[in-house]
């Protein structure tokens, strides 16, 4: 199947914040940031099966803020036969988002990898989704109040927060079977909710156990900036580690 690449590059035209919706079907996904202080919003290349058509994208702009919306031109039906099959010979998207723009991220696949490296930049919302890939997050420091949601079918979720987060954030990690992993900065003060149907649970020896599956920090309880973390995984191992 032939496989052809389309440009993503969009201005950025005064945007401070940003709501950014990236469906690639089938494909790979990677974001990570601009590094070379063009005045874009985004740019990156996207890879696509002939037959599926042109990715669609589109940028509306209301007050500073910028809705970007990218996604594959196959069809729902075309990745949902095939999610497993699509973890080994899929394309690639790979998307650099403005690390001065304040972004909420949705991220999705039928069956792909998803790589998410937000280091340097503000994000406030997370999203990523695969339908059997792989999930591999790092987070920004000094992130504010931020809200992550991670969930694959099948693959591997790693997620490192950032050091320096404040306020209160939420991390949920899931997997129908594969391993999860958080790596948490050792300053940070956090609750852990950890399960698996099959697998073990491993966590750093700083969360005493609370009860039969939350575990927590001796200073959570009094700390103004926390992490409340959920991790679970259908069969496979899960582990909270020092980062």
């Amino acid at each position: 199947m032939k496989t052809l690449t389309d440009n993503l590059s969009e201005p950025l035209n005064g945007a401070t914040k940003a709501k950014v919706d990236i469906n690639s079907d089938t494909g790979h996904l990677t974001i990570d940031r601009l590094t070379d202080g063009e005045q874009l919003l985004a740019n990156g290349t996207l890879q696509y099966f002939e037959k599926q058509g042109v990715p669609y994208k589109s940028v509306n702009m209301s007050n500073g803020r910028a809705t970007l919306t990218v996604k594959g031109g196959g069809t729902a039906q075309s990745w949902l036969h095939f999610p497993w099959a699509a973890c080994g010979g899929a394309y690639e998207w790979q998307i650099h988002l403005n690390p001065m723009v304040s972004s909420d991220i949705t991220a999705r696949t039928g069956g792909g990898n998803v790589r998410l490296d937000l280091a340097g930049m503000t994000v406030t919302y997370l999203s990523a989704d695969t339908g059997g890939g792989n999930i591999d997050v790092v987070l920004p420091d000094n992130a504010a109040n931020l809200n992550v949601t991670l969930k694959t079918g099948g693959g591997n979720v790693t997620v490192e927060i950032g050091s320096g987060t404040t306020g209160s954030n939420t991390v949920k990690a899931n997997s129908g079977a594969g391993n999860v992993a958080v790596y948490v900065p050792s300053g940070i003060a956090a609750k852990v909710y950890a399960t698996s149907g099959l697998g073990k649970v491993t966590m750093d020896s700083r969360f005493s156990k609370i009860d039969n599956n939350t575990y927590q920090s001796p200073d959570y309880d009094d700390a103004a900036d926390k992490v409340d973390i959920t991790v679970k995984s259908g069969a496979g191992n899960v582990s909270v580690s020092p980062k």
